[in-house]
């Protein structure tokens, strides 16, 4: 089911609940589209209203992008923060307008990001720590440049993350992902981080501990 009124573009799966439905927001990777992450959707719990949301910069010739990734000689490869820093800001009014628009309860918020949208789910958590609790982070890594300047004075005592990463990911080190845990720790973070042996991608053991971890918390 597809709704273009809100500022994102996504499908929605309903939830088994009418009102006050936990609420999961999928966000997907660089060159992807809405339907990826919602492929499996209908295998996490029911009581889930889930929206899988489309990145805002269409990419060639096909998929889309929550910020561009820019090759140079020179500079090797960055990131438009600028970009980024928009996306982070568009998921969080996404968050109120979903919340105004579909039965959901707004103190039971997750998302779920893989890759670039994991990166972006950090960043939104961290910026509007009162708008979400859950955050599972699929094969990410801290972009600092886009969290708040006064991050260490921040209250984040609601927030719960889980993090995963595979051990042999060819597009994000692993070594990015391993200073997750001990950055979430110097914020006194809830979080659990796992890795799996595989590259850019979600091992099935990696699904089926992300999903019961989820199960736990958005009771």
């Amino acid at each position: 089911m597809e709704n273009k009124s809100l500022s994102l573009q996504h499908i929605i799966r309903k939830s088994s609940l009418t009102k006050n439905a936990p609420l999961l927001i999928m966000m997907h990777g660089y060159g992807s589209d809405e339907n990826d992450l919602f492929s499996f959707a209908n295998e996490l719990p029911e009581e889930l209203f889930i929206i899988s949301v489309k990145a805002p910069y269409p990419m060639q010739p096909y998929g889309n992008a929550w910020y561009a990734i820019n090759f140079d000689a020179e500079k090797g490869k960055w990131n438009d923060n600028e970009q980024a820093a928009t996306s982070r800001d568009l998921i969080s009014k996404f968050i109120d307008e979903a919340i105004a628009t579909y039965p959901v309860n707004k103190n039971n918020v997750s998302l779920l990001g893989f890759s670039q949208g994991s990166i972006l789910s950090y960043a939104v958590a961290l910026n509007y720590p009162e708008k979400v609790k859950n955050i599972v982070a699929l094969s990410g890594y801290l972009n600092k440049d886009i969290f708040p300047k006064n991050i260490e004075n921040r209250d984040y005592s609601n927030l719960d993350f889980y993090c995963s990463h595979g051990s042999v990911d060819q597009v994000i080190p692993v070594d990015w992902a391993r200073q997750t845990a001990p950055f979430l720790n110097s914020l006194n973070i809830k979080h659990q981080y796992s890795e799996f042996p595989v590259g850019h991608g979600v091992a099935p053991q990696n699904f089926f501990e992300l999903k019961d971890w989820l199960s736990k918390r958005i009771g």
